[in-house]
C-alpha cells in the first residue's frame, strides 16, 4: 500500500458516458491530514483538478478503518491530438481509461 499522505484524492468509482467519456467519477478528496466524505466529479472538475497538479489515485476506503485506503496506480491527464484525456499511466489508446475502477 501506498502512504496516504502524498494523495490529494482517490477515485473509487466511475461513470463513463455514452460517448465513452468520463462522466463522472466518486472519489474521496484530501482535507487537510484527512480525507473528506465522497464527493461526485464531473469530468470538467476532474481535468482541472488533474491540471492543477493534484495527485489522484485509484483505489477503495478499507472498511472499519477510517480513512484508510487501499491505493492503486496514479491517474494522468494526457494530451493528445487537441484532446484531454484521463487514463492510468500504462493505458494507451485514445480516450479515457480508467481499467480496474467499478462502475457506478
Amino acid at each position: 500500500m501506498k502512504s496516504s499522505s502524498k494523495i490529494d484524492g482517490v477515485i473509487e468509482a466511475v461513470r463513463f458516458a455514452p460517448d465513452g467519456r468520463i462522466a463522472q467519477v466518486r472519489v474521496y478528496e484530501r482535507r487537510g491530514v484527512t480525507f473528506g466524505d465522497r464527493v461526485l466529479l464531473t469530468r470538467q472538475q476532474l481535468i482541472e483538478r488533474l491540471k492543477a497538479g493534484k495527485r489522484l489515485v485509484i483505489g477503495r476506503r478499507k472498511e472499519y478503518w477510517g480513512t484508510t485506503f487501499e491505493t492503486g496506480p496514479e491517474v494522468h491527464l494526457v494530451q493528445d491530438g487537441g484532446s484531454d484525456w484521463v487514463r492510468l499511466a500504462q493505458a494507451s489508446g485514445n480516450g479515457d481509461t480508467l481499467p480496474g475502477v467499478p462502475l457506478f
